[in-house]
This record gives C-alpha cells, sequence and structure tokens, in this order.
C-alpha cells in the first residue's frame, strides 16, 4: 500500500512537472510569434545581468537566483520618437527559515521597460495599500491631488511635485482611473511598468504597450518641450 502511495506521487510530481514545460513552451511559442510581429527581437535564455541593469527598480532587486528570460528588445514610437523598448517575464526566489528547516518560493511577473529620449525627474505611480495608509496618519503623506478618489486610489512619489502634478493632470488621472494600469516606475532614465506580482498572458504585453503609447501620447506638450530642451 505504501509503495502505491508513492508511484502515485511520484506519478503526480511527474504528470505536473510535464504540464508546466508544456505550458512554458507554449508560452515561450506565442512570445516568439508577438515580437515578430511588432518587429522585436525575442530572446528565451535567462539574463542574470537584467537586475543589475535596472537597479533602480525595487521589483529587480528582491530575493535572489534572479533571472530576465523571455525578452523582447526593439523600438517603441513615444513622443514623436523611437524609444528604446524591453519587455519580457522576470523570475526571483526567496528562501525562508525557521531555524530548523528551510523552504524556497518562486515568483514571476512580467514587465516593460521603455527608455524616454531625456532625462526626468522621478515619478511613481501605484495602488494604495493598507500600509500607505497607516503611514499617512503619521505625517508621511504622498503627494495629493485635487481629485480625491484618484488620491484615494493611487500613491504617488516624485522628486519633483511640479513634474508629478504636470505629467497627471486632470485628462491623465481620469485615464488612469480608468485603465488601472500596474504600477509605473520612472527613474534613472527609463519608465518601468510592472507591479511584480504576476505575468501577462503573451496578449497583455499587447495590451501595455497600447496603454504606455496612451499614456505618453497624455503628457503636456509644454512639458515634452521643457525635458528636451
Amino acid at each position: 500500500m505504501v509503495a502505491l502511495i508513492v508511484v502515485l506521487i511520484v506519478g503526480i510530481a511527474i504528470t505536473a512537472a510535464v504540464l508546466s514545460w508544456r505550458a512554458e513552451q507554449k508560452r515561450r511559442a506565442e512570445l516568439e510569434a508577438l515580437a515578430r510581429e511588432l518587429g522585436l527581437r525575442f530572446d528565451p535564455a535567462d539574463d542574470s545581468s537584467h537586475d543589475d541593469e535596472y537597479a533602480q527598480f525595487e521589483i529587480f532587486r528582491r530575493g535572489h537566483s534572479r533571472v530576465a528570460r523571455n525578452t523582447l528588445r526593439g523600438r517603441l514610437d513615444l513622443f514623436g520618437t523611437a524609444c528604446e523598448l524591453v519587455m519580457g517575464d522576470f523570475r526571483y526566489k526567496v528562501t525562508r527559515s525557521n531555524g530548523k528547516s528551510s523552504s524556497t518560493t518562486t515568483y514571476r511577473f512580467s514587465y516593460l521597460i521603455v527608455h524616454p529620449p531625456w532625462p526626468s525627474p522621478t515619478l511613481l505611480v501605484r495602488r494604495e495599500g493598507l500600509w500607505d495608509k497607516v503611514k499617512g496618519a503619521f505625517g508621511f503623506d504622498d503627494i495629493d491631488f485635487e481629485s480625491a478618489e484618484f488620491s484615494g486610489k493611487y500613491f504617488v512619489q516624485s522628486n519633483d511635485k511640479r513634474f508629478a502634478y504636470d505629467v497627471l493632470h486632470p485628462r491623465m488621472m481620469e485615464f488612469l482611473l480608468a485603465s488601472s494600469p500596474p504600477m509605473l516606475d520612472l527613474e534613472g532614465g527609463a519608465l518601468c511598468v510592472g507591479d511584480g506580482s504576476r505575468r501577462w498572458e503573451p496578449a497583455g504585453f499587447r495590451r501595455q504597450i497600447e496603454f504606455v503609447r496612451n499614456f505618453c501620447a497624455l503628457w503636456p506638450r509644454h512639458l515634452t518641450k521643457d525635458l528636451g530642451s
């Protein structure tokens, strides 16, 4: 009886591994097809240098054994110019120990990064969480806006409040409220889209590209003119 249980457990584990492998192969093929369609380069290999290349973004500095994979690279027309585009999957591991034993959990998520044509102040826009509200009660507030709905739903930080107000004008706030994007993090000469918590379906990358196009199209002309001068 024990032997039968062991065989069943091993069989289930093997089946799960095979199904997981097939799912990853299917995902890789779909992302490769997307890259061809969009005129991008596709590289399925692990890239262990990604976390250092984009170390300004916290989502790439978590845990250990960090690698990017299924990477799509190319150009995206934004602000009237061809901007560098990088997007794909990222994986990291977290090991926890209670002193007697340890366990390792693997996390995977997708991201999109574009490089605007000029340097700019930093800007972080993400969903506001409970901890943000707690910090706000002690005076550690984020930037508030005239829209109470937007300020209640989004946490915003920038090293230049004027810049944040220029980017997040009323039409932009309406757009973000309607589209409910993952986290936006602009710093170190790049804009990163992704909340660091889940992978997108291959079609999701196309939606994020369209979101970034619309987001950048709403930047005020006077702001992009000043940044480019």
